[in-house]
């Protein structure tokens, strides 16, 4: 039986060897697939909202207003990002319908597109491009990222194959590459303005390989241009340039969101650890113990100095209790991983010094640079793009001295992907309270006279809506005697209502994942921003409240 069991594993990792792509795409398959069914969650809404506009009037995508912040805007306003995302979800519900199922497994393709693209990458810069591969795949920011239908995992994937066909066109003068190059970028930049960031960034490494400008600098007019092209449409449309319009909102939010400058470079480092685990469950053998010991040190130290300021108490004045020591116990131990992150791109040029290691350097420092400086807000989705840089990284590490893998490395890769499988089933669990709520909720008061109004967004409001609900606008809705407003406990634009005009009739509990969250203010968890000093939080989860008030009098929101 032993020997059976040992040919059979010989069979299937020489199976592995020989067809390494089909091999990726079946575990992406496998990975990804128990999550089709997700509720939409966070900023999806706004997403599908704008395909189910362009389905209608594809030449204006966001032609119509929407009330995602308390009132009702403009949705060229409320929406940051490029339309690029939104027609192709437009596309796939043309062929799959609106369905959670058919919108999640249109976007299976993005998520199969960054992995392999990594590895085709990975081919040209380590030996083990299977490794990146896969340590890209369950690297919690990207598998997180990848079970929405936003346009974070499009634009990484966009912007991959970008860079392998321009470190490729580079290197061989080759026109179609280095135009294919170009039009990546273009469209990575058209689907989330993040793409910019990938101009001067191809335009190091073309400097560094070459040594002079040359006629690849040409190719970065494309991008350029796409921007000015979407600049003059959106001002045709809407009267102002939309990726001006979304600058002058991300100043005005880095505003209302400043921190600290040690606290919010605290803030990064974890999101960086915890979002790439791998390169801190793989730290033994990638570094001397000594070395360890120096980062985990640093990392208490560090921490201590920047919660000694109480910067985390006003930046998150809700947490308090088991939940906030919970949450500050977790921030030296994902610290250290993002210290671990940073000593690798940093190794990496130092030791190497080619045009591969200076712009993986790059890559990860450029991106950790714009997302703690230059972004308005820390989290997880705005990191995502360094996910392929660290994981080749980690390979380019791993094989110093060595002509094989540590046989240690596959149990610290498949700690790291069941990590992420509990943080995608923990995020599963917390969107489906807000489908479940939603639901629960209109089939027991549509049947009364009056509307039912909310308060709240993100999956919540679009389940809500979809049933008919309407949310409070407050600045002209008026609330009828009688009506019932349901407002949950954790979401944001809340206004706590007032006593003497709404009656608090009944309550709500929906139980989340019951020790791991992604998202939740009371536990400090905020993958995707705005509550929390960690991505995730391991600890208790208190279950999702909602809370059902009738009005007691007409009362109206104008001001």
């Amino acid at each position: 039986m032993q020997n059976e069991a040992t040919s059979l594993g010989r069979k299937i990792c020489s199976s592995v060897e020989k067809h390494p792509l089909a091999t990726i795409a079946v575990f992406i398959l496998l990975t990804l697939g128990p999550f089709l069914d997700k509720p939409f969650n966070i900023d999806d809404p706004l997403f599908i909202w704008a395909a189910q506009q362009i389905q209608s009037h594809p030449g204006n995508p966001y032609g119509f207003d929407v009330n995602w912040y308390g009132t009702s805007r403009p949705m060229w306003l409320v929406m940051q990002n490029p339309p690029l995302m939104s027609y192709y979800l437009a596309l796939v519900a043309g062929l799959f319908g609106w369905s959670e199922a058919g919108l999640h497994f249109g976007c299976l393709l993005p998520a199969m597109a960054v992995v392999l693209g990594t590895y085709k990458l990975a081919k040209n810069f380590c030996r083990w491009p299977q490794f990146a591969a896969l340590a890209t795949l369950f690297a919690p920011g990207f598998l997180v990222s990848s079970t929405t239908v936003m346009c974070d995992v499009s634009m990484l994937a966009f912007w991959i194959w970008a860079v392998v066909f321009w470190t490729e066109g580079v290197k061989q003068n080759s026109f179609w590459k280095l135009s294919s190059a170009g039009a990546l970028t273009a469209l990575a930049l058209l689907t989330k303005y993040n793409g910019l960031c990938l101009v001067p960034l191809l335009a190091a490494y073309g400097w560094i390989e070459k040594r002079a400008a040359g006629r690849w600098t040409a190719f970065l007019l494309i991008p350029v241009a796409a921007l000015c092209a979407n600049e003059w449409w959106t001002f045709r449309l809407y009267g102002q340039p939309h990726f001006f319009a979304s600058n002058q909102y991300a100043q005005a939010h880095q505003a209302f969101h400043a921190m600290a400058m040690l606290f919010k470079a605290l803030n990064m480092l974890t999101f960086t650890g915890g979002c790439f685990a791998a390169a801190l469950f793989c730290a033994p053998f990638l570094w001397r113990r000594r070395v360890l010991l120096d980062f985990a040190a640093a990392a208490v130290l560090f921490t201590a100095l920047a919660l000694a300021g109480g910067m985390a108490t006003k930046e998150f004045p809700w947490l308090a209790g088991h939940h906030r020591v919970c949450a500050e116990v977790q921030i030296p131990f994902w610290a250290a991983g993002g210290m671990c992150v940073l000593a690798l791109a940093l190794g990496d040029v130092w030791q190497k010094r080619d045009s591969s290691s200076w712009l993986l350097a790059l890559w990860v420092l450029g991106v950790f640079g714009f997302a703690a400086f230059a972004y308005w807000m820390v989290n997880g989705r705005a990191i995502l793009p360094m996910a392929p840089a660290v994981a080749i990284l980690i390979a380019r590490r791993l094989e110093q001295n060595r002509t094989a893998l540590p046989a240690g490395i596959k149990f610290a890769l498949l700690a790291c992907a069941a990590l992420s499988l509990l943080l995608a089933q923990a995020d599963f669990r917390q969107a489906g309270t807000a489908r479940e709520s939603a639901e629960q909720i209109c089939t027991r008061y549509a049947a009364l006279p009056g509307r039912v109004w909310f308060e709240g967004h993100w999956g919540f409001q679009y389940y809500l809506q979809k049933s008919g609900a309407l949310p409070v606008d407050f600045s002209r809705s008026v609330l009828s005697r009688g009506e019932i407003m349901i407002m949950p406990s954790d979401n944001i634009n809340l206004s706590a209502p007032n006593v003497s005009v709404f009656e608090n009739v009944a309550g709500l509990e929906f139980p989340a994942f019951p020790w791991l969250s992604t998202q939740n203010a009371f536990t400090g968890a905020g993958f995707y921003g705005a509550s929390g000093f960690l991505p995730f939080v391991l600890g208790p989860v208190p279950a999702e409240k909602y809370f059902v008030f009738r009005v007691r009098q007409t009362v109206s929101c104008a001001p």
